[in-house]
């Protein structure tokens, strides 16, 4: 619509400019040739258009100061001797140039008059008409050549926008189908979306999302099936024991106070189990206490206070140093947390040796380490050590009474405070793991 119609206005008004401009000058010097004689006749007018008279135009008149035609140059029909109120001649006797151009059935029509002066007095009033159809055919063929161009551009647009909604759609359809199958639970499903448009880098943000989303999921059967096992366990072995001292009769006050003791244990494993996973639970949902700066040394000493008795009925030498000013951003329960469980757990594998704790400011980080001398952690089970539920022996784990989960809730606690922490064996021997958080100025 724009290219059919603001062209052709612009070309009409210049045509209507270019007339105003050509027949009002032509008019003009008819007019001035006329403003020498003190009286309009027939005769004298005759002679002075003549002169000046515009072949270029359809028809002219000359009328005196009452608008009676003294000149007409139409062939048949001619107005001379009539009066004739045309609105340009009107306004030509009142004194003022009139103009006015239309454009209707394939023509440019003009009309343009003026006044005739003599001494300033109007005697009488020139009037031209032009009717133009050379440049209303070069108007209408502009026309037609838009409309063809239109016509070709409507076209070429037309293919264009099916090509591209054909493209974007099918990929969109592949988008939708792939997502489809992902929340029907496929999350090996990929999709394959050629190009480097938008949404083919959406497409490669919905495989990396699906590749995560594998991951969580395997993750998390394995941590339910794990879970299940480890749930199940201490349940049978207390099921069992009640059976046998349900089934067994005239069973002695001895034995049953020994199976009595073996189920208290096997709930105290459960108890342990359950609250390990709660803490996971409470580390993945975010639900937390609101983490404060807090000094790391009292927790230490707390925790080797504490420690210090299961290190006896071990038989481990458990010795620790530690600076002063070492403050990081956390909780004191998760302090206590992760120096627990590390602590247990080099205390379970220890083997009767020693365990070292040390806590040191390095660099702008806090450093905590805790190492132990017992067999170490084989190279292939490094990487995999902070595993949910993971055991390196799993015989001996369940013997030492340990739920698989604590160094799992130390590398959570952990990251979640902004800091890391590295399992790696010693050189000579053993086992050290080390957590370094951001050190922070301790409150006044």
């Amino acid at each position: 619509m724009l290219l059919n119609t603001y062209p052709l206005l612009v070309s009409q008004d210049l045509v209507f400019y270019s007339k105003e401009v050509s027949l009002q000058s032509s008019v003009s010097v008819m007019g001035y040739s006329l403003s020498g004689l003190d009286r309009l006749t027939e005769e004298n007018v005759a002679a002075a258009i003549a002169v000046v008279e515009e072949t270029g135009l359809s028809r002219i008149l000359v009328t005196d100061g009452a608008g009676l035609v003294l000149y007409d140059t139409r062939e048949t029909g001619g107005a001379v001797g009539q009066y004739v109120l045309y609105t340009e001649i009107v306004q030509a006797l009142l004194g003022n140039d009139a103009f006015s151009c239309t454009y209707e059935g394939g023509a440019f029509r003009s009309r343009a008059s003026s006044p005739v002066l003599y001494q300033n007095q109007i005697i009488g009033a020139v009037y031209a008409y032009e009717y133009d159809t050379e440049q209303a055919a070069l108007l209408e063929g502009l026309q037609e050549n838009l409309l063809r161009l239109s016509a070709v551009v409507g076209v070429v647009a037309l293919v264009l926008s099916g090509i591209i909604s054909r493209a974007l759609t099918k990929k969109l359809g592949q988008l939708l189908t792939a997502i489809r199958q992902v929340r029907e639970g496929a999350y090996s499903h990929r999709t394959e979306i050629r190009g480097g448009d938008e949404i083919a880098q959406l497409g490669e943000e919905f495989n990396s999302l699906t590749d995560r989303l594998q991951v969580t999921e395997n993750a998390r059967r394995r941590f339910v099936s794990d879970a299940s096992h480890e749930l199940k366990t201490p349940l049978a072995a207390i099921r069992l024991l009640t059976d046998s001292i349900l089934q067994t009769e005239n069973i002695d006050r001895e034995t049953t106070r020994e199976f009595v003791a073996d189920i208290g244990s096997e709930a105290e494993r459960l108890t342990r189990i359950t609250e390990d996973l709660l803490r996971l639970t409470r580390l993945d949902s975010g639900i937390l206490e609101q983490a404060a700066v807090e000094d790391v040394l009292p927790v230490l000493e707390q925790v080797m206070r504490m420690m210090s008795l299961v290190a006896q009925e071990k038989g481990v030498d458990l010795t620790y140093e530690a600076a002063e000013g070492c403050a990081v951003r956390s909780t004191r329960d998760e302090l206590y947390q992760v120096i627990y469980n590390l602590t247990d757990n080099a205390l379970k594998y220890s083997a009767g040796a020693a365990v070292q704790v040390s806590l040191r400011k390095c660099g702008g980080q806090v450093v905590l380490t805790v190492a132990d001398r017992g067999p170490g952690i084989p190279e292939e089970d490094l990487p995999r050590i902070f595993e949910r539920f993971y055991r390196v022996d799993k015989a001996r784990s369940r013997a030492a009474g340990g739920t698989g989960l604590g160094l799992s809730i130390v590398s959570d606690t952990v990251r979640r405070q902004g800091g890391t922490v590295e399992a790696a064996n010693r050189p000579g021997g053993g086992a050290v793991f080390t957590v370094r958080w951001s050190a922070e100025e301790g409150e006044a």
